[in-house]
């Protein structure tokens, strides 16, 4: 069977799209509409997956949040979850995301939860979001948990744009730095090379050096990708050792200059999954568990698990805390005072909202200092390749003198 996206109209002279996964022609599916009082405006066949699934793109975060949203909304108003998902199914721009909530609409209307209808995409929607979907099937508080999973998505979306855009100007400078670079030593310096040469100039050190980096650039490019290549698949291959993983991981939390960042980005996480899931009555393990999980860091892992440890022999959720450097101060301090009033979820927000903001500032503080960092190196490095280049130039000149 054939996968077809089309425009019809209604009775009313409406226009509303969808997706049919089961027809052969266009023609079978207008007589499959005429059936239900469409007609047919446009129709266009897409390609199909082993499962005959139009094949689409990658899917967005923001796409997600913006239907948790809608989602959300469409539920708490009264309208039945099959509606619901035929509808933004209907109202969905992305292909790939269209044919996602086709799979969960059908799998819902045969009698799945929403849950394991969406845990089947796990790629698409996070742990978080299914865990929030399941606590707020289970606790009858689904639109409420949906739109406190699409604030948290759009959260975590607006906090990645805001890492990329101020990360970009370094990343742009040193992409820049490697081109100019590369392009001297394959262009520039092989010219330098052959005068020299034909002058029977002596060569000093660093010319030499530049004239065997030139060599390497412009004979063996070919190499220099292979091995670039190699060692993405190997470093890659080494990520999915446990062993291996576990020790990066503690890296990226103690490492120079980034260390610091690192260890908020990570408590950023686990604190406002915990305190979210917390929130709908999710207890306070298995919050901790599923924080753990969305931490995605092994260290952070085994700190839950000495937790859960902790809390389960009587411990408070505050001195548990004070027990770990990677957990900020503000967030020990919000959790003692959210314990003594009763609202440990509530503070726990509002500690992760302060901290986000200190996120910021420590971003800020380091592009000031790593900026002229970097134009310094890119200074010494031009600096460097003209000295090499110019330098037997000087001494031939001070020959002929």
């Amino acid at each position: 069977m054939a996968v077809y996206t089309y425009v019809a109209k209604d009775e009313k002279g409406g226009m509303f799209t969808g997706t049919y996964t089961d027809v052969n022609s266009a023609s079978t599916l207008r007589s499959e509409l005429d059936k239900m009082g469409y007609v047919l405006v446009k129709a266009r066949r897409g390609k199909q997956d082993v499962k005959g699934r139009r094949i689409g793109g990658r899917v967005k975060q923001s796409d997600v949040a913006a239907f948790a949203y809608k989602f959300a909304g469409m539920y708490t108003a009264g309208l039945p979850i099959l509606r619901c998902l035929e509808t933004l199914e209907q109202q969905a721009d992305s292909p790939a995301f269209k044919n996602i909530l086709t799979d969960v609409r059908e799998d819902v209307g045969t009698g799945s939860s929403l849950k394991t209808a969406f845990a089947k995409h796990k790629g698409v929607f996070s742990d978080f979001f299914l865990g929030m979907v399941e606590a707020g099937e289970v606790g009858g508080k689904l639109g409420e948990t949906l739109e406190m999973s699409a604030t948290y998505l759009e959260k975590q979306v607006t906090l990645k744009q805001k890492i990329k855009a101020a990360f970009a100007y370094p990343v742009i400078v040193t992409v820049m730095c490697f081109g100019v670079v590369t392009f001297l030593l394959a262009f520039v310096i092989p010219v330098f090379a052959k005068l020299y040469a034909q002058v029977k100039v002596p060569m000093p050190g660093p010319t030499l050096v530049l004239v065997a980096l030139s060599g390497i650039v412009r004979h063996w490019w070919w190499a220099i990708i292979i091995v670039v290549v190699l060692s993405i698949l190997a470093v890659r291959r080494l990520l999915r050792n446990a062993l291996f993983r576990a020790k990066w991981d503690n890296f990226k939390l103690n490492m120079p200059v980034f260390g610091k960042l690192n260890r908020m980005l990570v408590s950023s996480h686990f604190m406002r999954t915990f305190a979210m899931l917390s929130s709908v009555g999710v207890s306070v393990i298995k919050s901790l568990d599923m924080a753990s999980v969305v931490a995605h860091n092994h260290r952070v892992s085994e700190i839950t698990m000495e937790m859960q440890k902790a809390i389960q022999a009587g411990s408070t959720m505050s001195d548990s805390l004070k027990k770990y450097d990677i957990f900020p101060p503000v967030i020990i301090q919000m959790a003692s005072s959210g314990e003594e009033v009763g609202m440990l979820p509530d503070m726990l927000g509002k500690g992760v909202e302060l901290l986000d903001k200190d996120i910021e500032r420590v971003i800020n503080a380091l592009l000031v200092k790593l900026e002229p960092s970097l134009t310094l190196i890119m200074g010494m490095v031009v600096a460097f390749i003209l000295m090499g280049a110019y330098l037997p130039m000087f001494d031939y000149m001070g020959h002929l003198k």
